[in-house]
């Protein structure tokens, strides 16, 4: 399906500040960008910027006062996310280097503190895809999807204690229980079709089998129809505006639906 998607970004600056936007996507597994625009409110000087996850990104100054981020794009997806039961674990050895960060603990994904807890829930599962499967499922059973229960320095053992949790929180505890187990993990945030309520969207993605395989304990089934926006190893790398000085996010518009 061809998905339009975009978002509006509102900030507030009292005076010049800098700002870091990821909001392009990319053309690669799993969509193809047909267009893409940003456009700014006033129009400012735009560097574009590629990060070490391969994200594309922009750097620029935002002025004093209002200032307005509009960002729209037309996107080729799936209408279904591929999946593999019994895709094969693949040995440290044998990963492709670029993957092997996706291994390692991280500022919101303690992977070294949950082994005890992915080792319960996988404990009948085949090795690689399986194994991440009953993970997201356990999540999907077991913690309970809450607005206003998180806060922006929850982390995954502080999810696993709690049992509540919003997209994010359900990511990082799924990434970190699948590193615990050797199995390399990466968030995405972008864009999911009737998603409910509408926002920016959080799911994981697991190496296995040789390849990504998309993964979201927000829902109860597979669900395609996604524009990946951002990569990184949680929230830390894949914030979709990042603000230097004194200048605030004061209202975000998220809209997604069939072009056509």
């Amino acid at each position: 399906m061809q998905l339009q998607a975009g978002c509006q970004l509102l900030f507030e600056a009292s005076a010049p500040s800098p700002l870091i936007l990821m909001l392009r996507p990319r053309s690669g597994l799993g969509q193809s960008v047909i267009q893409e625009n940003c456009r700014f409110e006033p129009s400012v000087p735009v560097v574009d910027y590629i990060d070490n996850y391969g994200n594309l990104c922009q750097r620029l100054l935002s002025p004093p006062g209002q200032f307005a981020v509009h960002t729209t794009a037309t996107v080729d997806t799936p209408d279904a996310i591929d999946v593999q039961p019994g895709a094969a674990f693949v040995s440290i050895e044998q990963l492709p280097d670029y993957t092997l960060q996706f291994l390692l603990p991280s500022r919101y994904c303690e992977s070294d503190l949950l082994g005890n807890l992915a080792n319960d829930i996988v404990l009948t599962d085949l090795p690689a895809y399986d194994q991440v499967e009953a993970i997201r499922s356990w999540i999907h059973t077991h913690i309970e999807y809450r607005y206003e229960s998180s806060t922006a320095s929850t982390s995954a053992t502080e999810t696993a204690k709690t049992r509540v949790g919003v997209c994010r929180d359900f990511v990082h505890l799924g990434m970190a229980l699948c590193r615990s187990l050797t199995i390399p993990a990466r968030m995405v945030v972008g864009y999911l079709y009737e998603l409910e309520p509408m926002d920016l969207h959080a799911w994981f993605e697991a190496f296995v089998g040789g390849r990504w395989y998309t993964f979201d304990a927000t829902q109860s089934a597979p669900r395609g129809n996604r524009i990946a926006i951002a990569y990184g190893r949680d929230a830390a790398d894949v914030a979709l505006a990042t603000q230097f000085g004194p200048v605030i996010l004061t209202e975000m518009n998220v809209w997604v639906h069939a072009a056509g």
